[in-house]
């Protein structure tokens, strides 16, 4: 978590989760699924992804500052996923013509747990 000390009324960690970012309470969806819908080509507006999410607006203004705030749990989750794509051979350009994914020794996803 991020070292300045921040009360959110509807974002929460999900302890079952491997993603270290928190979450829309009560949901499995992650704050930065609801930001990449604000910021993406074609952008959202807090209502429409409430609406379409049936979230109250205030949950997704929340996960949008959460997200703006840069907290290092959204760098540590994207390294992590990097990480594993780059292990399981996903990052090769051959990977798009024939997608089946290196199987990973027990060690490796050690490893790759503790990023």
């Amino acid at each position: 978590m991020s070292t300045t000390s921040t009360t959110y009324k509807y974002l929460a960690p999900n302890p079952k989760s491997a993603y270290k970012q928190l979450f829309i309470k009560g949901t499995r969806i992650r704050a930065e699924v609801i930001y990449s819908l604000y910021i993406c080509d074609e952008p959202m507006t807090a209502e429409e992804i409430a609406e379409d999410y049936g979230l109250p607006v205030e949950a997704v203004k929340e996960a949008i500052a959460y997200c703006e705030s840069d907290p290092p749990e959204l760098a540590s989750d994207y390294a992590a996923e990097e990480a594993l794509m780059e292990a399981s051979g996903m990052n090769d350009p051959a990977y798009k013509y024939h997608p089946s994914p290196k199987i990973l020794s027990p060690q490796e996803k050690a490893r790759l747990r503790r990023l």
